[in-house]
């Protein structure tokens, strides 16, 4: 009877022990996450004809690079404070936009499907930034991997405020494309 009972108590804490050594899936917690995105507009000078020099038939236009530090408090909303640097080389124009964003995930799976918007200021950086105030709404999915860190992809739409009184505006449309470290 000793050695059935002694049999049962080595099963019950190899099971227990196996059991606690599965990493559970991590799904609040600090992140932080880096992005590169791009506007695109049509080359209006380029032609089928592959002898002339026009160039590509799509041109970046402008370019974001994002920071972003945040906490999700489940697996589906998130928020994030952003530091974004964008250049917009066809109007030579700079930003430096620092805003708060809220994430949503709409399908929660292995391939998330999220809507985002944020709001914030354009810092004057210096004489060539420009300063005042933006918003941003985008859509796009969420690939998750095994360690919990995921690549997101997707479209923003983004509305700048600047100038005297704000009067001036840039709307633009991106294709981006983030690493979160989770």
């Amino acid at each position: 009877m000793k050695h059935i009972f002694f049999f049962f108590s080595i099963l019950f804490l190899v099971s227990l022990y196996s059991y606690s050594q599965k990493e559970q899936e991590k799904t609040r917690g600090l992140f932080y996450k880096i992005s590169l995105a791009s506007t695109l507009t049509i080359n209006k000078e380029y032609t089928l004809d592959q002898d002339d020099d026009t160039g590509p038939l799509i041109n970046p236009s402008a370019l974001f690079v994002n920071n972003t530090l945040g906490y999700q408090f489940d697996k589906r909303t998130s928020v994030g404070f952003n530091f974004e640097y964008d250049y917009h080389s066809q109007q030579g124009l700079h930003f430096a936009p620092a805003y708060a964003t809220l994430q949503h995930n709409m399908i929660v799976d292995d391939t998330n499907l999220f809507a985002r918007a944020g709001y914030g200021t354009l810092l004057g950086m210096g004489k060539s930034f420009e300063k005042g105030t933006m918003y941003k709404l985008g859509i796009g999915i969420q690939e998750i991997f095994e360690n919990n860190n995921s690549l997101l992809f997707g479209i923003d739409f983004s509305r700048k405020r600047f100038g005297y009184k704000t009067l001036e505006g840039l709307s633009s449309v991106s294709i981006f494309l983030e690493f979160m470290f989770f």
